[in-house]
């Protein structure tokens, strides 16, 4: 299998403070790769000019889009328009200035979300526009399609080497505890949490407890990112899931037995849902020769674990 990154290779991490960039940072450096990065207080990647300056001084031998703006159902709902225009913006200018810049590889990140609400499971990587988006986080999926589409354009028009990942949802160390823009995880984790320490007997979570979803932890997916800077090269997205999900009642019992929650927990019908199931296929990334490592109920436990230690609340 060709080696298209090998090491040493010098890599920009844009959105190394994020759950998935800090996870790439943390796997690229420890596999021996020289990562780069640049705090936003030093290079907001909205600026085109100035994101396309700092690539063409640095110009590594790839970068890893992983820099976007993301929350849960919430925030999607309450503010399209910066989800929207905040991820075009970065991706416009990383996209864009890379291939200016005379840059080789770079990985784009999307997100499942991309794909149609009502697809066949598990959903392969063609079923891209194939049907209407889940209403919750429309605008935030149709920036990530517009990034994958402009990693499309640079290879047919250009013959970059630029190549896209749809991870499935994500969760891990450095997550998002917020409950006000989370996803489903943390926040799960965040509720139960706080309902043990108040000694509350009932936990009341949004939506029926019924749509099924995957979950990846973010060391996995930063593996994957390895193995498509190395050795993947197509025009088709590659989608990075574990192959499996689970209800959201059942995450919520995974969840409350790590965190040691002993409360009834309950759903109200009235709050959104969205997506009912989201399930991909991942035979693609499995050929070039990856899998999953981390089991759920091992990463959540993990995962609460290093949230008690930084973040949580005393």
């Amino acid at each position: 299998m060709d080696d298209l990154l090998p090491v040493p290779a010098r890599v920009f991490v844009a959105g190394h403070r994020g759950l998935a960039g800090s996870a790439v940072a943390r796997h690229l450096t420890a596999r021996g790769y020289e990562v780069l990065t640049r705090p936003r207080e030093r290079l907001d990647l909205r600026d085109a000019t100035a994101t396309g300056a700092y690539l063409r001084a640095e110009r590594p031998d790839a970068v890893v889009l992983a820099a976007a703006r993301v929350g849960g159902i919430m925030a999607n709902s309450t503010r399209p328009v910066d989800f929207l225009e905040d991820n075009l913006a970065i991706q416009l200018s990383v996209i864009a200035g890379a291939h200016r810049a005379g840059l080789r590889r770079l990985l784009f990140l999307g997100s499942s979300c991309i794909y149609p609400r009502h697809t066949a499971q598990p959903i392969t990587e063609d079923a891209l526009l194939t049907g209407p988006l889940e209403p919750t986080n429309e605008a935030y999926a149709i920036a990530k399609i517009a990034g994958l589409l402009q990693i499309r354009a640079y290879r047919r028009q250009y013959g970059s080497s630029f190549v896209s990942a749809m991870p499935t949802n994500l969760y891990g160390p450095g997550d998002n505890f917020d409950l006000a823009t989370s996803h489903v995880l943390p926040a799960l984790i965040r509720r139960c949490h706080e309902a043990k320490e108040a000694g509350h007997a009932d936990l009341t979570l949004w939506g029926t407890g019924t749509p099924r979803r995957e979950f990846l932890h973010v060391d996995d997916l930063a593996a994957a990112c390895e193995v498509l800077l190395r050795h993947y090269d197509g025009d088709d997205p590659v989608n990075v899931g574990c192959g499996e999900d689970l209800t959201i009642a059942e995450l919520a019992a995974l969840v409350a037995e790590a965190v040691g929650y002993r409360g009834r927990i309950s759903f109200d019908p009235a709050k959104p849902d969205g997506t009912p199931r989201k399930l991909l296929d991942i035979g693609r990334i499995r050929s070039l020769g990856w899998s999953p490592a981390v089991p759920l109920a091992d990463g959540i436990a993990g995962t609460y674990q290093a949230w008690r230690t930084q973040a949580a609340p005393r």
